[in-house]
C-alpha cells in the first residue's frame, strides 16, 4: 500500500522528539542502512510514527542538524535537485541592477529600467526575482544563494559565479569593481577593504570562486574591458549572438554586425577567457534553413566557434517591438513543434569540444503570448533526437555526473584528443572518456599559435561536486585533473612552447600553485624545462 502523503512538520511537534528523529535518521544513513530516496521515505515515516510526530520533517532540518565531517556522506541521501552539483560545482547567479543597453533596445528584449528589471529580463525570472527580493545587492544575493544550496543539501566549497543582468561591462567600472567585490565578500564571508584584498582571501575561504561569468555584447568586449573584467576574475564571457546573419541583426536593431562578434572571440579567446554565444532561433527575418545555415557556419568558420552554447527560442512577450509586430499580423514565432524540430537538428550538428548550457529562457510561461509553450523544451528535443535514432554528442549529454555513472574500471578510462582551429589560433581539447559508455569525465582546453605562451582556458572534472578537503567515491579528487594538466604541458613543449599560462578562478590559484605555476598579474604562470 502506498504511504500516505504527511506535511512539512510543524512547530507544535515535540523537540526531543525531532531531535531523536533527526538523529536516528542520519544514522541509519551513516551505517548504510538507508541506501537511496526509497529507502529514505520508508525510514522517514518510520520514524515519524516511532517518535509520534505529526508531520514528516523536511530534509533541510535533517541536513542542518549535521556534523560537518558527516555531511558528504549524508547530503547524497537527502539533497534535494542533486543536478545542481553532478557537473562538479555549485552555481550561484546573482542580478545587476536594471540599467539601459548603449545602443538602445533590441525589438525582443522584455527588460529595461521602464520595468523595473535589468535589460533582457522580465523580471519574473528566478535569478531576477532573487536580484530584486534583496534590491539587487551582490552581498545579500550571494549569501542567500548559498544558504539556500546548502539548505537543500549541496555544497558550495567549489562555486561558479555568474553575473547576469545585461550588458555589466558597459557600466560604469567603479559599479563593475564594487558588485564583483561585495560578491567575494560574501563567498569569504567576511569584509574587505578592496577587490585585491577579496580576491587574496577567497583563495583560502570556505566558498572559493572556482570561475566567473559575466554577459554582455560582442561590441561591448574590447582589449580594454576584457583586461578589466579578468582582473576582477572573470573566466568566462556569454555574449548575446543571436544569429550569423548581418541582416536580421539590423532587422531586429542588435547594433552590431558579426564583425563584432568575430572580433570579441578573438580578444576572448587570446586572453584565454571561454566563450558562450547565446543564440536565438525563429528571429524575424529568418527561417528554419536560414537559422540551420547560421549554425552550421558557427562551427564551419573558424573565426567563430564557440566552447559553450544557450539556445533560446524567440519568444513574444508583451512591451517589446516584437509584441507589436505580432499583434499586427507581421510575425510569428516557432513554435513549439518547430523549436522541437530545429533545435533537434542543430544539436546534431555540436561537436564535441561544446557544452550546450542551456536550451530555453527561463521566463513563465504565462508571460509568453507566442512561441514555445512548454517549460521542457530540452527534454522534448531529447525524446525527439531519441525517436529518430539521433545522438547529440555535445558536453553536457555526456558528462558521467549526468549520466548517472558513479562506478568505474580504471582501464576502461582512454585520453582523448581533438584539435581544431579558432579565433586565429589552435583549440587542443584533451580529455578523459569512457568509450563503451560514450561518457566524458574531465577535459582541459589548451590555445596555441596566437602568442609567445600556450595557455590553459579551462580544467574541468566532473562528477558529483566532492568537498576540497575530501576525496570521496566519485569522479573529482581522483587525480584527473592533474594528468589533464601535464597533458596539456606536454602538448605545449611539442609545440615549441617554453612556458604555460593558467587562466584560474581567484578560488583555485592554490591548486595551481601546487602543480608549480606561479602568480603573474591575471594568471598562473609556469616555465616548461
Amino acid at each position: 500500500m502506498r504511504a500516505r502523503s504527511l506535511k512539512p512538520i510543524t512547530a507544535e511537534c515535540p523537540s526531543v522528539s525531532q531531535q531523536e528523529y533527526h538523529n536516528e535518521l542520519i544514522q541509519r544513513i551513516l551505517d548504510g542502512s538507508i541506501a537511496d530516496k526509497d529507502d529514505l521515505q520508508r525510514a522517514k515515516i518510520e520514524l515519524c510514527r516511532k517518535h509520534r510526530l505529526s508531520a514528516l520533517p523536511p530534509n533541510s532540518e535533517t541536513l542542518s542538524r549535521v556534523d560537518h565531517a558527516d555531511l558528504a556522506a549524508v547530503s547524497t541521501i537527502l539533497q534535494r535537485k542533486p543536478v545542481r552539483t553532478l557537473s562538479g560545482v555549485a552555481v550561484v547567479a546573482v542580478m545587476t541592477s536594471p540599467a539601459p543597453c548603449p545602443h538602445g533596445k533590441c525589438i525582443f528584449c522584455p527588460g529595461g529600467i521602464e520595468n523595473g528589471s535589468p535589460q533582457s529580463y522580465t523580471g519574473k525570472e528566478p535569478a531576477a526575482r532573487r536580484g530584486a527580493s534583496y534590491r539587487f545587492d551582490p552581498y545579500e544575493q550571494v549569501k542567500g544563494r548559498l544558504e539556500q544550496l546548502k539548505s537543500i543539501g549541496h555544497g558550495t566549497d567549489k562555486v561558479d559565479l555568474i553575473v547576469m543582468g545585461g550588458t555589466f561591462t558597459s557600466r560604469p567600472i567603479e559599479y563593475q569593481e564594487t558588485f564583483v567585490k561585495r560578491c567575494f565578500d560574501a563567498f569569504n564571508d567576511q569584509e574587505s577593504t578592496s577587490l585585491e584584498e577579496a580576491q587574496l582571501l577567497n583563495e583560502t575561504a570556505s566558498h572559493r570562486c572556482i570561475g566567473m561569468t559575466i554577459e554582455t555584447r560582442p561590441d561591448a568586449m574590447t582589449e580594454e574591458q576584457c583586461t578589466a573584467s579578468m582582473r576582477m576574475g572573470m573566466t568566462r564571457v556569454e555574449m548575446g549572438v543571436q544569429v550569423l546573419d548581418d541582416d536580421i541583426l539590423r532587422k531586429v536593431n542588435r547594433g552590431h554586425g558579426l564583425q563584432a562578434v568575430i572580433d570579441a572571440s578573438r580578444t576572448a579567446k587570446r586572453h584565454g577567457l571561454k566563450i558562450c554565444y547565446h543564440m536565438m532561433p525563429g528571429l524575424p527575418g529568418s527561417s528554419p534553413d536560414r537559422d540551420l545555415e547560421s549554425f552550421e557556419r558557427m562551427f564551419e568558420d573558424p573565426s567563430f566557434r564557440p566552447d559553450m552554447l544557450k539556445i533560446y527560442p524567440t519568444l513574444v512577450v508583451k512591451g517589446t517591438q516584437l509584441y507589436d509586430m505580432w499583434s499586427r499580423g507581421e510575425y510569428s514565432p516557432y513554435t513549439t513543434a518547430d523549436a522541437v524540430e530545429v533545435i533537434a537538428r542543430m544539436k546534431e550538428l555540436v561537436p564535441p569540444y561544446v557544452r550546450i548550457q542551456r536550451i530555453q529562457r527561463d521566463i513563465p510561461v504565462p508571460l509568453i503570448e507566442a512561441g514555445v509553450d512548454k517549460g521542457h523544451l530540452r527534454e522534448l528535443v531529447k525524446q525527439r533526437m531519441s525517436d529518430d535514432g539521433k545522438t547529440c554528442h555535445c558536453i553536457r549529454c555526456r558528462e558521467v555526473g549526468l549520466m548517472g555513472i558513479t562506478h568505474y574500471d580504471d582501464d576502461a578510462v582512454r585520453p582523448n584528443q581533438l584539435t581544431y582551429e579558432a579565433s586565429g589560433g589552435w583549440e587542443h581539447f584533451l580529455s578523459f572518456d569512457l568509450p563503451e559508455k560514450e561518457a566524458l569525465i574531465g577535459y582541459v582546453r589548451l590555445r596555441t599559435g596566437d602568442g609567445p605562451i600556450a595557455g590553459i582556458r579551462e580544467l574541468k572534472v566532473f562528477g558529483k561536486l566532492v568537498p576540497l578537503d575530501q576525496r570521496g567515491d566519485g569522479w573529482q579528487h581522483r587525480g584527473y585533473g592533474r594528468e589533464l594538466v601535464a597533458r596539456a604541458e606536454e602538448r605545449a613543449r611539442e609545440e615549441g612552447y617554453s612556458a604555460i599560462r593558467v587562466t584560474s578562478g581567484v578560488g583555485v590559484r592554490r591548486y595551481y600553485a601546487s602543480l608549480g605555476y606561479e602568480r603573474d598579474g591575471m594568471y598562473m604562470v609556469k616555465q616548461l624545462r
